[in-house]
């Protein structure tokens, strides 16, 4: 194992560990990064030997902080096309993880985001902890959520999914679980010993119980005290609804929701809420991950991505020139473009007998 790779592997007992390796990038995902994950579960999965998995991040800051998101800022602002090529093979791998048939245990300590999310979240053994910041922050960058976030978001209770998405928020440990993003609050100074007993576990009953037994009660959380302006102001149609819904609830705490939304990219917006509720409507992972290639395919031709990128974080000036800058110039037809066939040849096509639920 040479500890300059980006992705870092060892067994422990039966365990094959996982490790992301790029801790002053937050662990950020590249190409090659989700190759080798992918290559490590195809010999982990046909390996007798392993047991389960355990995906968990270098350094003290995090899981992983998505996608790197300067390489595809640099890529789309020269009309390359490497970030659809990594865009699909990151895509795979989050439904390889779905259907990993061994446990798939997540650390998803420290901040998680994005394609964070998108390596951890749907693994079936999934650990928060105090420090936990999860999020799919893709609004603000001009982005619409994707490594099947719409998926997850579209099956949280209520509209907690759409307020995640819509505002980019970060949730904390007891959200995440109620949002059904994680099983597990483990707190932090316990990490050590709940990965040193995964490794004498030789069956998945033995990795549960093990997480179980170090498991504690998660520190209260936000959301749940929101659940009634959040449902009511969120089933609405359309974003203007929503933040009109917003604005007149009397609840300060959905007015702020309102101003934090209102600074994101309007296209993003209107594309991502089209995208939550079609999710919910399809009948597979696979299927949601198809949709969502088409959407950012879509997006990284446009606008938005490279300023909101540039705005966020290349200059971190906070002032993105957003096009269209309102929601009223975000027609129907442009929303409806993100989600059009790519054609034969460039659909991700991972499930191709997919149907949008009656």
């Amino acid at each position: 194992m040479n500890h300059e790779d980006p992705v870092l592997l060892n067994t422990e007992g039966r365990i094959r560990h996982i490790t992301l390796n790029r801790p002053r990038a937050l662990n950020a995902l590249n190409h090659a990064m989700v190759l080798r994950i992918d290559e490590a579960l195809a010999e982990a999965e046909a390996d007798d030997t392993v047991a389960a998995v355990l995906i968990t991040g270098a350094g003290e800051r995090g899981l992983c902080a998505g996608g790197d998101i300067r390489s595809i800022h640099e890529d789309a602002r020269a009309g390359g096309g490497a970030s659809l090529d990594f865009w699909r093979d990151e895509y795979r791998l989050n439904a390889r993880i779905a259907r990993f048939p061994k446990p798939y245990v997540a650390i998803m300590d420290g901040i998680v985001m994005g394609g964070g999310v998108g390596v951890s979240a749907h693994g079936d053994v999934r650990v928060v902890t105090e420090r936990s910041r999860i999020a799919m922050p893709e609004t603000g960058i001009g982005f619409v959520p994707d490594v099947g976030g719409t998926h997850l978001l579209g099956a949280a209770p209520g509209e907690l999914g759409t307020h995640l998405a819509l505002t980019a928020d970060a949730v904390g440990a007891s959200d995440a679980l109620l949002c059904g993003l994680a099983d597990h609050f483990v707190p932090s100074q316990t990490l050590a010993g709940l990965t040193t007993e995964l490794a004498a576990c030789g069956t998945a009953a033995e990795v549960a119980e093990t997480v179980r037994r170090h498991a504690a009660p998660a520190p209260d959380g936000e959301l749940a005290g929101h659940r009634e302006w959040i449902d009511s102001c969120y089933a609405a149609d359309s974003v203007e609804e929503i933040l009109d819904r917003l604005d007149n609830s009397g609840v300060p705490a959905a007015k702020e929701s309102a101003e934090t939304i209102r600074a994101k990219s309007p296209t993003a917006l209107k594309v991502t809420l089209a995208a939550l509720r079609r999710a919910r409507r399809l009948d597979s992972l696979e299927a949601v991950l198809d949709q969502e290639y088409r959407t950012s395919c879509t997006a990284f031709t446009r606008p938005d991505l490279v300023e909101g990128v540039r705005a966020q974080i290349i200059d971190k000036d906070r002032s993105p020139r957003w096009s269209p800058a309102g929601l009223a110039e975000v027609t129907e037809a442009d929303v409806a473009r993100f989600f059009a066939p790519l054609g034969p040849e460039r659909e991700l096509g991972l499930d191709s007998g997919s149907r949008v639920a009656d």
